[in-house]
């Protein structure tokens, strides 16, 4: 049974879902709506109650101003919030790509209230060494989508972020005719979000303070993407191996049963 609900965060409200019995387990991306895990929570959900969401101005979380930026700090304390409407202590976290930004966000702001965080190829660009150039790369996608639209601005991001075309998981939107609602996460994504996301800058020190457990996915096929190379980096600081996941940077698309069998096994220790 799954159940949809509404929370009222600061300057908006959050549409969420919980599915499934047992030990709370929330999965996040940014800027994918919470519909992009379905698959991935419903084979979960025999083991876990798991949350999936809508981010902050994505889909069915809209905001007061729908101009405020998105920034991980504020999607980390959407979820302490949306634990306190669950009322449980702690969870444990999924975070894809954005979602992973978010998740290190919240093991550094709200430590007590995650038991694991897997964080799932965060596009951490500042952890890298060519930061300066992958600084410039993003201001020129979100110009792009100022001058010339949000599909030149996809184009240009997917040849940045290392995905061919036809790629699953890719954070704009996926294949196919798209409706007015993807066209319009598109562009907060492009205009409100990127910037936020990719130069946010995790601390490393409170990761490793914090009671708890940081787990850093990596998919198998993911070699070519620039999200390998930062969760190398973000491994590395930790001082931990990443953990390898079945797929791409939407491998939890692709290949869902294989993908939630080791999420299963990462979480249970």
């Amino acid at each position: 049974m799954t159940t949809t609900r509404t929370l009222a965060i600061p300057g908006g409200r959050l549409s969420y879902e919980v599915r499934g019995a047992g030990p709370v387990l929330v999965i996040t991306g940014a800027p994918m709506a919470g519909a992009d895990f379905v698959p991935l929570a419903e084979a979960m959900a025999g083991d876990y109650t798991v949350v999936t969401h809508d981010p902050r101005g994505i889909s069915g979380s809209v905001l007061d101003d729908p101009a405020q930026d998105s920034t991980p700090e504020l999607r980390a304390d959407d979820l302490a919030l949306l634990l306190d409407a669950l009322g449980a202590e702690s969870a444990d976290v999924f975070g894809s790509s954005g979602g992973a930004v978010t998740g290190l966000a919240l093991v550094a702001r709200h430590p007590a209230r995650v038991r694991t965080l897997v964080a799932h190829e965060p596009p951490s660009l500042e952890l890298l060494p060519d930061a300066a150039d992958q600084r410039a790369a993003t201001e020129d996608i979100i110009a792009t989508y100022h001058r010339d639209g949000v599909w030149a601005a996809f184009a240009k991001f997917m040849a940045t972020a290392g995905f061919d075309q036809g790629d699953e998981g890719a954070p704009a939107g996926p294949p196919g005719e798209p409706t007015e609602q993807m066209l319009a996460d598109s562009a907060r994504f492009f205009a409100h979000e990127l910037r936020g996301t990719t130069r946010y800058v995790p601390d490393v020190a409170a990761l490793k303070a914090a009671p708890a457990r940081v787990v850093v996915g990596i998919g198998d096929e993911s070699g070519g993407l620039v999200t390998y190379r930062t969760s190398v980096a973000l491994a590395e600081l930790l001082g931990t191996t990443p953990t390898e996941f079945p797929g791409d940077h939407g491998g939890f698309i692709g290949r869902t049963e294989e993908f939630a069998a080791v999420l299963r096994k990462v979480l249970a220790g």
